[in-house]
């Protein structure tokens, strides 16, 4: 009778919160089984992806390492895979040429993708509106600047 009155009022408590616009009143380590609550959380941390060649082959891939080489930025071994260090030449780059990616941390983030935008829109690739996001009209101005090499 009681586990029956307490499940009422968590229900009715996570109802009522829901209808108030909010879970203040509701409590998820109430209402979940504590065995579950655990596995819904990972303690591990997130990780960033090894190689990022956004759409790119690894031709096309190759030719970026190997502009970013050539004009000074030490991309590192030119292996068609875009991974820190290449990212980590492209934001000295795109920093050295006033398009601001943020830090030089080798991660493609939303500062990085902008620059690259910028970048490709000033070189006549239509990467569309510098919004952080690599969408397929970035992705698509990225893979026709990188049909050849510099």
């Amino acid at each position: 009778m009681r586990t029956s009155l307490t499940r009422t009022l968590v229900v009715a408590s996570a109802v009522v919160g829901i209808a108030g616009g909010g879970l203040a009143s509701a409590s998820v380590s109430v209402a979940a089984p504590q065995q579950a609550t655990k596995l819904a959380v990972s303690s591990r941390p997130a990780s960033v992806l090894a190689v990022n060649n956004l759409g790119l082959n690894t031709a096309r891939a190759k030719n970026w390492q190997s502009c970013l080489n050539a004009w000074g930025f030490n991309a590192g071994t030119e292996d068609g895979q875009l991974g820190t260090n290449s990212w980590k030449a492209a934001q000295r780059m795109l920093n050295a040429w006033g398009y601001n990616a943020g830090a030089e941390d080798g991660v493609v983030g939303p500062n990085t993708i902008t620059a690259l935008q910028k970048f490709l829109n000033a070189v006549g690739e239509n990467a569309g509106t510098p919004d952080g996001i690599a969408g397929p009209q970035t992705r698509a101005a990225f893979w026709n600047y990188n049909a050849t090499g510099c």
